[in-house]
């Protein structure tokens, strides 16, 4: 008999590819999104059209995980075995003027799936966290054992606490939480606000790209295929501690200078890029390095796609999706 997975944030970058690469599996496939505005609603339902098209039987509820009232009603109806919470409100710079939104989904609406997921009796709880939380550390590569209680921007936060209530719910009540800090992820059909598909963009409009820190940033690009691969490898490894919580960084642990990001876009579109270097900008770390070694301790998986192949990936789709 197949298991309900219920994956929250279906229609966003890492939801829609994690359906589309569980509909092939022993899974009974539910997922719910709100579609907010964030950005193109277009994308989106791009999106879960490709999901329906490669899983039939793939059900899509549009629901907002704020909204306890219906969240509760979809839990006691349909008996879910496994729940990926990847539904939030992303974003460091948004955060800076929207702090309200980070409140609302990524505080308050998680609250929702770990109420749920306990009165249910949910087999194991995953959810996405961010590399943001470690802060500006000057420790690499960071590992899940470091401090990470400085966050610079609420969106950090918002993710940090989403560990910390995890946790309290892990240690009363037993519940397997898995939590996931990911690290800068990228790929085709991937989200608008990110640095690869502005510069993708701009660079392809002959117009500026905005270099905060003036382009000297430093971050680990996690390819999605890996992300994805290392999160259906985490469903069936739940933590066998006496509090069933672990929290994993989902990395490439290959950290990549931004100069060198944008070279490899252009050559890849055969243009040059044109440049606004700017100061550092609010909220932002110079710099990610994440050791992946826990995950491949758990999974005996390391994510292993470099930029090359990534960008080459990303750019492909970008030229073909944007006719």
């Amino acid at each position: 008999m197949k298991e309900n997975i219920l994956i929250t944030g279906c229609a966003g970058f890492v939801g829609y590819h994690l359906c589309r690469s569980l509909s092939k599996t022993q899974y009974n496939i539910f997922g719910i999104d709100n579609l907010n505005s964030y950005y193109d609603v277009k994308l989106k339902k791009d999106r879960l059209k490709i999901i329906k098209k490669f899983n039939k039987k793939f059900i899509f509820k549009k629901i907002d995980i704020c909204d306890f009232s219906k969240l509760e009603k979809l839990f006691k109806k349909n008996k879910f075995n496994i729940v990926i919470n990847l539904a939030a409100q992303a974003g460091v710079r948004y955060s800076i003027k929207n702090p309200n939104q980070y409140y609302e989904s990524n505080i308050k609406g998680f609250y929702n799936i770990l109420y749920l997921s306990n009165l249910n009796k949910v087999s194991h709880l995953l959810f996405a966290s961010t590399s943001s939380v470690y802060g500006d550390t000057k420790i690499f590569p960071t590992s899940e054992i470091q401090l990470s209680d400085k966050p610079l921007s609420f969106y950090a936060a918002s993710k940090k606490c989403n560990e910390i209530m995890a946790y309290s719910f892990s240690n009363i009540y037993k519940l397997p939480i898995t939590g996931m800090r990911f690290f800068t992820v990228y790929g085709p059909m991937g989200r608008p606000d990110m640095s690869l598909f502005k510069f993708t963009k701009l660079i392809l409009q002959n117009k500026k790209i905005d270099l905060f820190n003036k382009g000297n940033h430093i971050r680990d690009f996690t390819y999605i295929d890996d992300v994805i691969n290392s999160i259906k490898l985490l469903i069936k490894n739940k933590s066998k501690k006496n509090i069933p919580f672990q929290i994993l960084n989902i990395c490439s642990s290959n950290p990549v200078k931004l100069k060198q990001f944008i070279k490899e876009i252009e050559k890849n579109l055969s243009i040059s890029s044109r440049v606004n270097k700017l100061p550092k900008q609010l909220g932002d770390v110079h710099k990610t390095f994440g050791d992946n070694k826990s995950l491949l301790k758990i999974t005996n998986y390391t994510p292993k796609t470099n930029i090359q192949i990534g960008i080459k990936k990303f750019v492909k789709w970008y030229t073909e999706y944007f006719k």
